[in-house]
């Protein structure tokens, strides 16, 4: 989230640079953002367990047992598979002791849908600031509403370091279903392979095209066609929302083009945001009831909240249109991906544009 690659190895060499980034910027309020995620970074390299120690203690639980054995399992089948750099990732454990391990906040203007953007060193540009403490996050995220912003503060479970550190199993994820935490570990493992400074669609994007796929393949291998379909609906339910969601930051985008006055602006936004929520509702009784959304859909539904969903989903069609035409070879699309990132922006948007 907050480092990129580099190719210095020793842990603590990384930890004093980690660490010396909060106290070379500029601004007081950039030290303390800087201090809070250095702190917070380190606070989980300095309590890793090692999995396969655990897994040896006569004491852990079968649950943990059996959960750590099968991210073992995983790591194993993300390298040998799926060609993404597992290292020492995921061989760790570590018990954050809380409901999530960051808080990010999302903010938008009020007639927008375009986020606003925060820029870091290595990791460009992205459309989040985050928090180890949800105090701060919301806390920040308050600033921004006196300013005038609609603004979007949400748990996250994990995150990659983009290979500076190790990345560790976090207790934040293991009440999830062994196929979406494989979908997690190829979803991270991904941002290691190729990023984007400064383009979050395109990085999570990609991400998610390689999670979905890496999910397809684990669980064809492992035979479990019950898993297989609660996946496939899973997927298919997350798609049905994001094509809800995307359609109305559409409709959204067309009226703040409109020339009207704020008032009337305000009170036309309200409007759609009860539709949108009359809609899932709709969409919700299709799915018998599942209610797996409910919490994203009781928020306000501003233009901060919307755009977290286009960040993971808009270049989607176009990732699968580069995996098939690399004959659904996963090396062959990580080259041709990397290719992508490194051409020029102008150049990149028409290729885009044209698979599209």
């Amino acid at each position: 989230m907050y480092l990129a690659r580099t190719l210095l190895k020793s842990n603590g060499v990384k930890a004093a640079l980690f660490a010396l980034l909060a106290i070379v910027l500029v601004s007081c309020e950039t030290v303390g953002y800087y201090s809070q995620a250095a702190r917070g970074q380190l606070t989980i390299v300095f309590a890793r367990e090692d999995i396969q120690h655990l897994i040896e203690r006569p004491d852990l639980s079968q649950e943990l047992a059996g959960k750590f054995a099968k991210v073992m399992d995983i790591r194993e089948f993300a390298e040998s598979e799926l060609g993404l750099p597992v290292g020492g990732n995921y061989s760790s454990y570590v018990d954050v002791e809380r409901e999530h391990v960051v808080w990010n906040v999302f903010a938008a203007p009020e007639f927008s849908v375009d986020p606003v953007n925060w820029c870091y060193p290595i990791a460009g540009c992205v459309a989040y600031r985050g928090y180890f403490s949800q105090q701060s996050a919301l806390s920040y995220a308050a600033k921004l509403e006196e300013d005038g912003f609609d603004v979007y503060t949400g748990g996250v479970d994990a995150y990659s370091t983009l290979g500076w550190f190790e990345d560790s199993l976090l207790s934040t994820v293991l009440n999830r279903a062994d196929y979406q935490l494989a979908g997690l570990i190829f979803h991270e493992l991904a941002h290691q392979l190729v990023y984007l400074p400064g383009d979050t669609t395109f990085n999570e994007s990609f991400a998610t095209a390689v999670e979905r796929e890496g999910v397809r393949r684990w669980l064809a291998k492992s035979n479990k066609d019950f898993n297989i379909d609660a996946a496939l609906l899973d997927y298919d339910r997350q798609q049905q929302f994001v094509d809800l969601v995307g359609g109305y930051r559409d409709r959204f985008e067309s009226l703040y083009q409109l020339e009207i006055n704020e008032s009337s602006m305000r009170s036309q936004k309200l409007e759609l945001q009860q539709t949108l929520r009359e809609e899932y509702a709709v969409l919700k009784q299709q799915w018998q009831g599942y209610e797996g959304y409910d919490g994203w859909f009781s928020r306000s539904l501003n233009n901060a909240q919307l755009s977290t969903v286009a960040s993971y989903n808009d270049l989607l069609p176009f990732f699968a249109a580069v995996f098939e035409q690399s004959n659904q070879d996963f090396s062959t699309f990580y080259a041709e991906v990397s290719r992508l990132a490194d051409l020029p922006e102008q150049e990149r948007d028409e290729l885009v544009a044209a698979i599209e």
